[in-house]
């Protein structure tokens, strides 16, 4: 049975779509200068040391997917922590393993460019545009290697060694996920499509998120069923996160995004909106026919077919099903303390759909 939703009303909002309920500061400022800031520190000087011994196989292009963005999955992996230890000074096991974490996210964003052929990455040439596919290939593969054995390290006891077995589990299904990607069929029927659209992200996107917050709560000796709901919270707040970056594909000028606008239907990735727009327009519609590839994606007809997009339901439908991912996520929470932590991680579920377009 479908899942029923209530959302802000939408209508009237397409083309120029905005769905927000004014949660458009993002949240994970605050928490870095207010909550975290000795964590982050210490963060920072942790991962120049992982580095190290990678100093001379580096370019400034790889070490630029580590100095920007936020850590976020960091972040999440020390507030799971916190929301179980409280304040005093975090354990080095957690800052290692956050340190471990974003490694593995920068090895997974090297090799999704390169399967995706993408040149720019948050607005900058990607590793395989500016060192080409080989070589991106190996610096990607060290990066995992050396999440892994940074993890390592920061574990000391054998209770803990299962720990790791859920690091490489999480690294195998990654892998699967974006396989799965891959090898999805076109030609079948958008109900399938669906399934396997949630499948993929849960390998590919969520499963990290729920890495980070059930390793953060492990690591500090959370109970199993504490750390296991929170890695449940940390899985629904991925899965919105990828929705709603599926949807900036079609929003998102490259400034904003990193990435070209539209490369999803350019690409013939089955993304959520693009699911729900074949469903809507039909079989015999140019979207379904570039998805499938039985008509050339010339750039008249993508910028048709964008526009067709952005006038079906698709945009709706899938904040829909993002929105009710993060409130799902919410009800994990509920049982933990309600402390400064909780509302950081309950700010950043939030925000995670709130962010206008």
């Amino acid at each position: 049975m479908e899942p029923k939703y209530e959302i802000d009303d939408l209508s009237g909002s397409r083309p120029g779509l905005k769905i927000t309920t004014g949660r458009t500061k993002n949240p994970v400022d605050r928490i870095l200068n207010d909550l975290l800031p000795v964590d982050m520190l210490r963060f920072k000087e942790t991962l120049a040391s992982a580095l190290e011994p990678q100093k001379n196989y580096l370019t400034e292009t790889e070490l630029n997917l580590y100095n920007r963005g936020k850590k976020l999955r960091p972040v999440m992996m020390m507030l799971a922590a916190r929301l179980i230890s409280g304040d005093g000074e975090l354990s080095h096991k957690v800052i290692k393993g956050s340190v471990s974490l974003e490694m593995l996210h920068v090895a997974t964003l090297i090799h999704d460019d390169i399967i995706d052929n993408s040149l720019l990455r948050r607005g900058l040439s990607s590793v395989n545009a500016t060192r080409g596919v080989n070589a991106a290939i190996l610096v990607g593969d060290m990066q995992f290697v050396q999440a892994i054995r940074c993890f390592v390290d920061a574990i000391d006891t054998g209770s803990e060694m299962e720990l790791v077995k859920l690091v490489l589990d999480t690294a195998f299904k990654i892998c699967a996920g974006e396989l799965d990607e891959i090898n999805a069929d076109p030609h079948a029927s958008t109900k399938s499509l669906k399934n396997h659209y949630f499948e993929v992200i849960e390998r590919k996107t969520a499963i990290m998120f729920g890495l980070a917050c059930e390793t953060g709560a492990a690591i500090v000796d959370g109970r199993t069923g504490e750390a296991r709901r929170i890695g449940f919270y940390g899985r629904r707040v991925g899965r919105a996160f990828q929705i709603m970056d599926d949807l900036f594909d079609f929003l998102q000028d490259a400034a904003t995004s990193g990435k070209i606008l539209g490369t999803d239907l350019a690409q013939r990735r089955l993304t959520l909106p693009i699911i729900y727009a074949m469903e809507e327009l039909g079989d015999d519609h140019l979207v379904s026919k570039i998805v499938r590839g039985t008509i050339e994606a010339t750039p008249e007809l993508l910028e048709r077919g964008q526009e067709a997009i952005k006038n079906t339901s698709a945009f709706e439908r899938s904040y829909a099903d993002a929105r009710f991912q993060a409130l799902d996520a919410l009800e994990y929470l509920k049982p933990f303390k309600h402390n400064q932590y909780y509302q950081a991680l309950e700010d950043i579920a939030l925000y995670t759909v709130d962010r206008s377009f």
